[in-house]
């Protein structure tokens, strides 16, 4: 069965929130900055997995976001995946507290994350970022403003085919 999961990247005040993968073992994503996403389970539809995902990984509650398009990967090493790619400038934290400070300063303290490092960084500065290659193919757009991305990613290894 295909794996299918969504990806979000979240903008606040021209930086983005980016995972620094570390943490998990045996991750293939080690090393790695990615958006914030994970599988989606059965019975979810992907809007409802980016919202679970983006809460459970980061404590912010979005309260919309835009679906781009599903980004296919297809590789020699790896499952295939259909990932349903989102972006949201439209969020809150869940914690009282937080969100009270957000309101006010315009700041979110990250929380610790069990799969890595969160970090706000800078738009102009994601595409020096260690990422998959496919990755920086479809993120490129997003900073380009494009509001609608599908693609397939072939991978052989590491090294990445893009077929529009």
């Amino acid at each position: 069965m295909m794996k299918k999961t969504t990806l979000c990247y979240i903008e606040n005040n021209g930086s983005y929130l980016m995972l620094y993968r570390n943490r998990k073992p045996d991750d293939p994503n080690e090393g790695k900055w990615l958006g914030i996403g994970g599988k989606i389970k059965d019975g979810e539809t992907p809007e409802e997995c980016n919202v679970r995902e983006v809460l459970e990984e980061t404590g912010l509650r979005l309260r919309s976001s835009h679906f781009c398009g599903v980004i296919r990967f297809r590789a020699d090493m790896y499952e295939d995946e259909d990932m349903y790619l989102f972006v949201s400038d439209d969020f809150e934290p869940e914690e009282a507290g937080a969100r009270e400070v957000f309101r006010r300063t315009g700041v979110y303290p990250l929380p610790d994350c069990d799969e890595g490092e969160l970090k706000w960084i800078p738009a102009d500065e994601l595409m020096q970022l260690p990422m998959w290659e496919g990755d920086k193919a479809f993120l490129g757009r997003i900073l380009e403003g494009q509001k609608e991305i599908t693609m397939t990613l072939s991978y052989t290894g590491e090294k990445c085919t893009i077929i529009e």
